[in-house]
């Protein structure tokens, strides 16, 4: 009973800011934006590059997928484990790792490339500043309804919630991907991304933006690959594509023989790249509380959530531009 009064008073509390702070949008429009579309879409990519590998394949995905999928920047987002010493460290060295892999893929950085926030969100009505989080507000406010601006965070949301809450009318113009959390019925939503800064995932929640989630326990958690099967498809490649498997190696610090290594971040893309490998539903949005747990209410408004992915369609897609990139 006190969960539930909990989060009958948190449905409560987000109503009244959803209600003060954000445009109101037609659910019928809300949908029609959630739906997969045809041809080729326009991104930026918001990623921690730096804390693990399956940043790298993600954002190298997304810049080889140039028959779907245009990229007009990329954001460094803010992290924090050991491999940093603080979030802002975090973002940081993300900064560094995008300009490593630019310089591989012999992309142009300028312009192109933005540090996002040094902290999280420490109040979910004040905006943490960044040039990421002002160049995502340019970018939104040029774009419409009709040809919208996709989102995708592959790291903690904070850039993007600060850009909500500082241009709260953005949110007709940008369909949001994130991979973050755990599906509805995970008993936690105490993943990486989603607990490094629970009150940026709040706001989008609450903003009523379209929203796809790929949510890691259950969906995303199947996307795995091999050293064996990296090997084949990648090694000798190219500089990237020999990059990308030594680092995967070199995760493997205990050289066990049955091992393999998560890529999640790339499903987020794929999503993007072809909706047909990463089945989704629509649900209502659920609510998340203080305690980095869902709860659901029907009378939310709708966002899409993963249940199901294709993992050697994603995979075989992913090997063959990985590999032809010269």
């Amino acid at each position: 009973m006190r969960n539930i009064l909990l989060a009958i008073v948190f449905f409560l509390a987000s109503t009244v800011v959803f209600g003060q702070k954000f445009p109101k949008i037609d659910e019928a429009v809300r949908m029609n934006q959630l739906k997969p579309k045809d041809g080729k879409v326009r991104m930026i990519l918001d990623t921690d590059t730096y804390n693990e590998i399956d940043d790298q394949f993600a954002l190298a995905y997304a810049l080889l997928s140039e028959d779907r999928v245009s990229v007009e920047a990329v954001y460094a987002a803010p992290f924090f484990n050991s491999r940093s010493s603080d979030p802002g460290d975090g973002m940081e060295k993300s900064y560094e790792e995008i300009l490593r892999l630019l310089r591989m893929l012999k992309k142009p950085a300028d312009g192109f490339v933005f540090r996002g926030s040094t902290e999280y969100l420490k109040d979910v009505s004040k905006p943490v500043d960044s040039e990421a989080v002002r160049d995502l507000i340019q970018k939104a406010k040029k774009s419409s309804p009709e040809d919208p601006l996709y989102v995708v965070a592959v790291g903690c949301i904070t850039n993007v919630a600060s850009a909500i809450l500082m241009e709260p009318e953005i949110i007709k113009n940008i369909i949001v991907v994130w991979l973050g959390g755990n599906s509805l019925d995970w008993p936690t939503q105490r993943e990486f991304n989603l607990a490094q800064d629970v009150l940026a995932g709040q706001v989008v929640l609450n903003s009523g933006v379209p929203l796809v989630i790929t949510p890691c326990m259950q969906v995303v958690s199947h996307f795995h690959t091999t050293l064996p099967e990296l090997k084949y498809y990648l090694e000798g490649k190219n500089e990237l594509c020999d990059f990308l498997y030594k680092t995967v190696e070199g995760y493997n610090d205990k050289k066990l023989e049955a091992w393999s290594k998560e890529v999640w971040d790339v499903v987020a893309v794929a999503w993007i790249v072809n909706p047909s490998w990463v089945h989704t539903e629509l649900v209502h949005s659920p609510i998340l509380t203080d305690q980095v747990t869902y709860s659901v209410d029907r009378s939310r408004h709708f966002i899409r959530m993963a249940r199901f992915l294709n993992r050697d369609a994603i995979f075989r897609d992913l090997f063959s531009k990985l590999s032809k990139n010269h």
